[in-house]
């Protein structure tokens, strides 16, 4: 049936007003989402849907009315009527998708899985001591494909066995061997199939981001910025400060080789200045022909030549700058709180 003859069907009363309530829940919320609930029994539903109190709210109803509902509400909404299919419920909330399905998967809980079931992965009985004295089991187990022996008074798995591959059907017998062992293969909670937030339509592929990676994918775009930033002299108020320091370092480093007679240069030049004596002072052979306070210097300092010294004067200013404007860099990045909103973001 078209969603047009859905909307120009006469219905009940009864259901009109569900599809009016539907529409409220759908209006209500911020991010609306569609969610399996197949398998999930009763009372752990109503858990989950107590825990997500304050963060989620839940809406069971018939798939057509919550079909008609969406195409009523329109926006886009009407798109996650393509995901009302099978067992499934609407769930809204005031938090973004990301945050959403981080906090679905959260809440799931491991649980055994039944006969006739599909294995939502791959069933491993890991190596190691099973616990269960020597008998039939352990030819239960090698019946299912576990590599199983009788080891010391126990029956043993000799190494990780998979007995069952994703999607293959689970066998009475894996099954009544699984809970023997305690296995409790699949997850049970809300899954989210698809989630409409401000006119785009996430699906869980989409939303299965690994929160650390990104924020650290960001900050390091961040650095790079403003590291093109900085050496392209392109001012920012993120860079500023630090192509300031890094042109006084700069006028500096000329300063000190063009040996300007500034009140700020005038401890480094007099340094300079005094390497260079005592430099000089290390090459006369005389000591006679010194003044007393140069009197082994040749013993005290390696001798080395005035354009060493100046070389070494510069090296040590270049460093020096360089130092001071990563120091800047590295306190902006202490103070950028840039990525602070990332958390928020993603829940």
């Amino acid at each position: 049936m078209s969603s047009d003859a859905r909307k120009t069907e006469t219905i009940p009363q009864w259901k009109r007003a569900e599809v009016d309530e539907l529409v409220d829940f759908v209006d209500t919320y911020q991010s609306v989402g569609v969610v399996r609930v197949t398998g999930i029994p009763s009372r752990q539903l109503q858990n989950m849907r107590r825990d997500l109190h304050g963060k989620a709210a839940v809406r069971m109803s018939r798939n057509t009315l919550m079909e008609r509902a969406l195409d009523e509400v329109d926006d886009g909404f009407e798109e996650l009527g393509e995901y009302v299919a099978g067992e499934v419920a609407l769930i809204g909330t005031d938090d973004n998708p990301f945050g959403l399905f981080k906090e679905l998967e959260a809440s799931k809980t491991p649980a055994p899985i039944n006969a006739g079931e599909v294995a939502p992965n791959d069933v491993v009985i890991p190596e190691g001591d099973t616990g269960v004295d020597p008998g039939p089991f352990v030819g239960e187990l090698q019946q299912v494909g576990a590599s199983a022996r009788i080891m010391d008074g126990s029956i043993k798995v000799t190494e990780d066995s998979t007995v069952l591959e994703e999607g293959e059907v689970v066998s009475a017998e894996l099954a009544n061997v699984l809970s023997e062992l305690g296995i409790e293969p699949k997850e049970v909670g809300l899954d989210l199939r698809a989630v409409f937030s401000e006119g785009v339509l996430f699906e869980p592929d989409e939303l299965a981001i690994d929160v650390d990676e990104y924020r650290a994918d960001i900050e390091s775009a961040a650095a790079a910025g403003r590291n093109l930033s900085v050496n392209a002299a392109y001012p920012t108020a993120r860079t500023a400060g630090t192509l300031l320091a890094k042109a006084a370092g700069e006028a500096k480093s000329v300063g000190l080789q063009a040996a300007i007679e500034d009140e700020e240069l005038m401890p480094d030049l007099i340094r300079r200045a005094d390497a260079q004596l005592r430099s000089l002072a290390a090459l006369v052979d005389d000591e006679e022909a010194l003044p007393e306070e140069l009197r082994g210097v040749a013993d005290a300092a390696p001798a080395s030549t005035d354009e060493s010294t100046e070389e070494e004067a510069t090296e040590d200013t270049d460093s020096e700058a360089d130092a001071d404007a990563d120091t800047d860099v590295d306190e902006e990045d202490d103070d950028d709180d840039g990525a602070d909103g990332l958390g928020a973001m993603f829940g």
